[in-house]
């Protein structure tokens, strides 16, 4: 084994990233300000459910596939066990409406999984990975192949894999896959492998320690970034990620000092210009954020440092999206301090790594209790899977999605008001600041005997509500009733509970409407 010697333009690289990580931070809330990108909304479409854990998520052709770790599947609002339908590792859903197709194979035996699903250029085949051994009770080895347009499996895509599949790159003239596997087809290769589309066993090789977790290609970049658990590639030090040549698996870049030892690539994604890196880490002194690269030169553009390790990924329109259990992001800006919850959503700027105001969330749910295990844009909607069962506080087991809009949520706990003064003629009211899940500035309606008299804005989030107050000028000894509603400019919440004031002294209305 060699040990790959650093070098001057190393050096310049780290140099100039952490310049620009400083320069970030320093210009975050400014840049912010100027031109935060759209997300999407946090409310949730109609999504069918699973009974058990959503691994995978490909579109192709209109068509959403689900793989996973599951028997059955139900309607969207259906509680486990109701209205059921047997669907065994593999779900396809229409991507216009959610409603469930009736494409469908049973994948079981081995691992009794579906772990990666990835379509080709054209749409025209699904390629499918995991840990199973039969498909429609027909010996397969963990990878098999599917025609689109009729749902027919392919008889020349029928791999010999040695063990688990965890994830699919397809290019026009190449299937790849990786994961735990060491032999294919009989012959040795180490945790990845590349295919013809007609399924052929390609020369492509290289010699990785450890298993691959993510694939990306960048074939005008001449490249395949590949990232996992392992340490060596090649015989030389490429901690958890590496790019490698496409048509031969030699190395052609690295990323030093880029990951600790002790964390993991759990991801992958890219635009036109960056690829993105998810990552989970395991003890202390590790790395659980996500990083942006340059696909060209492979250099550095961020990275951010929130704990709570990153399962999934997805980028649409300038904003990163991401799966994660995040509970510290303080050193990230727009990030948040610890706080008593984990937030399972995020969404980051591209340009500056900026968290924006999007924060729907699931729970922890089955399995390892991380929530969300994979995102995937499909037609302007986001669809999220993993192993939650709650979305935004409401059951919703495994499947979600999320779409551009229009936004239909109101701001979340609409306000109490109290009173804190009423001398001398002047009324002072106080509240705690609402919160929302896709809006940060909020506008707060405030009622008179019915008259709206006054509406300041706040910004918040639910870990950041302040106290807010109002005060109104009326005559002394006067008797007032003072409701309360809050809006993001689209939905406003109920007006609240009257209070009622007599200028000069305070009483709590009754339950007043």
């Amino acid at each position: 084994m060699r040990l790959r010697k650093s070098t001057k333009r190393g050096a310049t690289t780290a140099s100039a990233v952490a310049l620009l990580a400083a320069a970030s931070l320093i210009t975050a809330s400014a840049s912010a300000a100027e031109g935060d990108e759209k997300t999407l909304t946090a409310d949730t479409l109609a999504a069918w459910q699973t009974d058990g854990i959503v691994w995978s998520i490909e579109y192709a052709d209109g068509v959403v596939y689900v793989g996973g770790t599951f028997d059955k599947v139900r309607p969207p609002g259906a509680k486990p066990g109701e209205k059921e339908v047997a669907r065994k590792n593999f779900a396809a859903f229409d991507a216009a409406t959610g409603r469930l197709l009736p494409c469908t194979h049973s994948f079981s035996g081995g691992g009794n999984t579906v772990r990666a699903l990835k379509a080709s250029p054209d749409d025209k085949v699904l390629y499918i990975g995991g840990s199973f051994g039969e498909v429609d009770n027909a010996g397969a080895a963990s990878a098999v192949a599917l025609n689109t347009a009729n749902c027919s499996l392919r008889k020349d895509f029928r791999p010999a894999v040695s063990s688990f599949v965890r994830a699919i790159e397809v290019t026009t003239r190449a299937v790849y896959l990786g994961g735990d596997f060491t032999r294919v087809n009989g012959q040795k290769r180490q945790h990845i492998a590349a295919f013809s589309p007609d399924g052929s066993l390609l020369p492509f090789k290289a010699a990785i320690d450890a298993p691959v977790r993510a694939i990306i290609a960048a074939p005008g970049f001449g490249k395949l970034i590949v990232g996992g658990d392992f340490l060596e590639v090649n015989d030389e030090f490429e901690f958890k990620l590496v790019a490698l040549r496409p048509t031969t698996g030699k190395t052609v870049g690295s990323f030093p000092n880029w990951l600790t030892p002790r964390s993991n690539v759990k991801a992958l994604t890219r635009d036109k210009t960056n690829f993105y890196v998810a990552a989970e880490g395991r003890g202390t002194g590790i790395f659980d954020g996500r990083i942006a690269g340059r696909l060209g030169s492979g250099e550095m553009v961020w990275k951010d440092t929130c704990l709570g390790a990153t399962q999934a990924l997805a980028v649409h329109n300038g904003v990163l999206y991401s799966g994660s259990h995040a509970h510290n992001c303080y050193e990230t800006p727009g990030g948040f301090t610890e706080h008593n919850n984990r937030q399972h959503f995020l969404a980051q700027s591209v340009r500056n790594r900026h968290i924006l105001h999007w924060f729907p969330d699931t729970d922890g749910g089955l399995g390892e209790g991380n929530g969300p295990r994979v995102l995937k844009m499909a037609r302007g909607v986001l669809w999220a899977g993993g192993e939650f069962t709650t979305v935004n506080g409401r059951p919703q087991q495994s499947l979600t999605r999320f779409s551009a809009g229009p936004d239909r949520g109101a701001p979340e706990d609409p306000p109490t008001l109290a009173v804190t003064d009423t001398q001398a003629g002047r009324i002072t009211l106080t509240w705690r600041a609402a919160w929302d899940r896709d809006d940060a500035r909020l506008k707060y309606l405030i009622y008179r005997d019915g008259k709206l008299v006054a509406s300041p804005t706040q910004e918040s989030a639910e870990w950041n509500r302040p106290t807010m107050t109002y005060t109104d000028s009326v005559t002394p000894g006067s008797r007032h009733r003072y409701r309360i509603a809050v809006t993001d400019g689209r939905n406003t919440s109920p007006r609240s509970n009257a209070l009622v004031v007599t200028a000069g002294a305070a009483e709590r209305a009754k339950d007043e409407r």
